[in-house]
């Protein structure tokens, strides 16, 4: 049958159900308690919360920079390629500001600052969540018109929210902020959350022969699709990271986060439900 094996037969579906269960309620008070401190479930960049960006070619270390801007509220200093600097400072007045560009000016006559409204940042915010929403909301359409039934229907859209809940309470646990990049990552993990969870239910619902059997079809196919995406985002995060591409690196790293999350809750949440609709009479 392959490298993997796949034989949920002896299991009860409670049984399949209750550790990505425990961590999915897990990752729902942490995302709660995130919401309670910074007003959003995931911490916002720069992006959304506003600042300043500088981006400058420097010999200076991350540790001489932090002492040349003590002065303002320096949040980050990122490093890129040829002695690249990426510089995030958090709001300021426009005193402030204007002392910060002064300085940089006068140092590093070459930097590129670009600052970011507080009131901008709030906008594309509102408008980041609105296009989660809508997404997922169109996604639990597609798949309870496809299905028209409503236990698989709610096992597809309960097994995305999931994906989505653990990857975002991950990026808090791991420090990665929510920025345009890993908004459009998260968009993008609803699309392959659902891709796997359709071939798992259609398997399952429109195909004859033993449950257990269409299980293990079903996990067999679905998990190279999974491991060949897992490999090439590896090495798109490798690459940035040598590179020391900041956003590229973020978005790899909340799409590798997803897709293990997607293995544990397509193969255990989804499979469990299932299983129990099939047992009690649902399905062919």
């Amino acid at each position: 049958m392959g490298l993997f094996t796949y034989n949920i037969e002896k299991y009860s579906p409670l049984h399949l159900v209750i550790i990505p269960s425990v961590l999915l309620v897990i990752s729902l008070i942490l995302l709660s308690l995130n919401t309670a401190a910074t007003g959003m479930p995931v911490t916002p960049g720069i992006d959304f919360s506003g600042g300043t960006a500088v981006t400058l070619v420097t010999s200076d270390s991350k540790e001489q920079l932090m002492t040349t801007f003590a002065g303002y509220p320096l949040i980050d200093v990122g490093e890129g390629v040829n002695r690249g600097k990426f510089l995030k400072f958090a709001t300021m007045d426009d005193a402030q500001y204007k002392s910060l560009t002064t300085v940089i000016n006068q140092k590093y006559p070459d930097a590129k600052v670009d600052q970011i409204g507080e009131s901008f940042g709030k906008t594309l915010q509102s408008q980041a969540v609105i296009a989660l929403i809508f997404s997922f909301i169109g996604m639990s359409i597609v798949v309870f018109i496809s299905f028209r039934t409503f236990v698989p229907s709610f096992a597809v859209v309960l097994s995305a929210f999931a994906d989505m809940a653990m990857t975002a309470a991950a990026m808090n646990i791991v420090g990665i902020q929510l920025s345009l990049g890993t908004t459009a990552a998260l968009l993008m993990l609803i699309g392959y959350s659902v891709d796997s969870d359709i071939l798992l239910t259609n398997r399952v619902l429109k195909r004859q022969g033993k449950l257990n059997d269409k299980l293990q079809g079903a996990f067999h196919t679905g998990i190279i699709m999974t491991t060949t995406t897992i490999a090439a985002v590896t090495a798109l995060f490798l690459v940035s990271w040598f590179g020391q591409v900041q956003i590229i690196m973020e978005i790899s790293s909340v799409l590798l986060i997803g897709l293990f999350a997607d293995i544990l809750n397509t193969w255990l949440t989804n499979a469990g439900i299932l299983k129990w609709y099939v047992q009690k009479g649902g399905g062919r």
